[in-house]
């Protein structure tokens, strides 16, 4: 094995996760990931025994996936599992807003509870994914939004009961192109479209939030914690001109 660190990365198969399972590994890393259907393991770059089957529901098996990933203890953690769940409210659900929020923030909550103990032995790094909907108001996003801005929540109030030993902090991505975006970006009008919207008038790509997240994972970002890192064509804060 090499002498890098020890990560597990939640959703680390394909999209984000998967770009970040490749950036870790490009710098000798050791890299357990997180699939939510056993045959996708045939998908990762891993030996079948570094991916692990976890429901993120299940929080009996994302203790287990801390507890193998960590047997030689754990340097950092990523959670890249998540939702897009856009509905107008007339046909969002009490049950949409619920699963939305189990999966981007519950997960979350019960994978860094998991890790808390090994990473803080370790004085290791988390890094989340949010989105640029935490922080913007946008129709039809009443399920992902409120997920993402309490997830973002739950972030900042972890890394400070988790500090100085623990740093976590989020990538909040505009719409990224990845599988779980598939159904926005498969239509060449609409990804055209929504990536216009944007100032710099493109829809993101895995690599660079993975890049991004390594950064935050590694010791060149020692002195941040609490932060949210928007990567997102400039959506979140410029106005384009018309």
């Amino acid at each position: 094995m090499n002498s890098g660190k020890t990560f597990l990365i939640f959703g680390g198969i394909n999209g984000i996760g998967g770009a970040l399972t490749e950036e870790l590994l490009s710098q000798g890393h050791d890299v357990y990931v997180t699939a939510s259907q056993p045959d996708k393991a045939g998908q990762s770059p891993l030996p079948s025994e570094r991916v692990l089957h976890v429901d993120v529901l299940d929080h009996a098996s994302v203790q287990a996936a801390v507890d193998t990933a960590g047997q030689r203890g754990l340097h950092g953690m990523a959670y890249c599992v998540g939702t897009i769940d856009l509905k107008p409210l007339s046909r969002t659900t009490p049950d949409d807003l619920m699963r939305s929020f189990q999966i981007n923030t519950v997960g979350a909550f019960v994978a860094m509870k998991s890790a808390a103990p090994m990473l803080t032995t370790s004085k290791g790094a988390v890094i989340l994914f949010s989105s640029i909907a935490a922080s913007r108001g946008f129709a039809n996003h009443s399920a992902i939004g409120t997920a993402k801005a309490a997830l973002e929540g739950l972030a900042r109030t972890l890394a400070a009961e988790l500090a100085p030993n623990v740093r976590i902090n989020l990538i909040a991505p505009s719409l990224t192109d990845t599988p779980l975006a598939k159904p926005f970006t498969q239509n060449p009008k609409m990804s055209e479209s929504i990536a216009a919207m944007h100032p710099l008038p493109r829809l993101g790509h895995a690599q660079e939030m993975a890049k991004a997240a390594a950064f935050l994972l590694s010791d060149d970002a020692g002195w941040m914690s609490g932060q949210v890192l928007h990567i997102d064509g400039g959506r979140s804060s410029l106005e384009k001109s018309r």
